[in-house]
């Protein structure tokens, strides 16, 4: 492939490399639609490509997400759903998943489906993902007896910091150790 700057730009030699950048950057992170946008933003805006415009360059970009779209290489409903997973595995309250799918840009409607999913599957979701904080972060019932209300401000403070909340990580927080050790071996 020759280099951005070697080659005479036209709007059809553009919109082929993005869609080759696209690709590219799809298989190497599978990205969100949002995600892949702002990537394509980036690399088209600092290249100062003589003889288009800015608005062409978002408009081409558009045109390629919009194809990708269709012939199913980006997929925004499937990202959304995937990455919950992966978050609910280490741990992550549904909070933290719904500001985490904000943040990349996915569109509320796939977020509410996702997350209403998660809540059919299992009522108690937070409850779970936090006992799973516990262990990872030695916090809470995991701690030693003697140790834990010395810690059970910070405790709680780091439950909430990872989008719990307060009655969720009071009742994680009050699990006694047999109790602990038996829902951990479910997990």
């Amino acid at each position: 492939m020759i280099p951005i700057r070697n080659r005479k730009k036209t709007l059809e030699v553009t919109m082929e490399e993005m869609r080759n950048f696209s690709f590219a950057y799809i298989e190497k992170y599978a990205p969100s639609k949002q995600q892949l946008r702002t990537y394509l933003l980036k690399k088209y805006l600092k290249a100062n490509v003589p003889n288009v415009k800015k608005q062409d360059i978002t408009d081409l970009i558009d045109i390629v997400l919009v194809d990708l779209e269709k012939s199913k290489f980006i997929s925004d409903k499937f990202y959304s759903e995937s990455k919950t997973r992966s978050l609910i595995q280490k741990g992550s309250s549904i909070n933290k998943i719904r500001y985490y799918l904000m943040g990349k840009g996915i569109n509320d409607t796939y977020i509410k489906e996702t997350l209403e999913k998660i809540k059919e599957n299992n009522s108690d979701q937070d409850f779970f993902s936090g006992i799973k904080i516990c262990k990872k972060k030695r916090i809470g019932p995991a701690r030693a007896e003697d140790n834990r209300p010395l810690f059970y401000k910070k405790d709680i403070s780091l439950l909430a910091r990872n989008g719990f909340d307060f009655e969720t990580s009071k009742r994680i927080m009050d699990i006694d150790q047999s109790e602990y050790s038996k829902i951990i071996k479910l997990l």
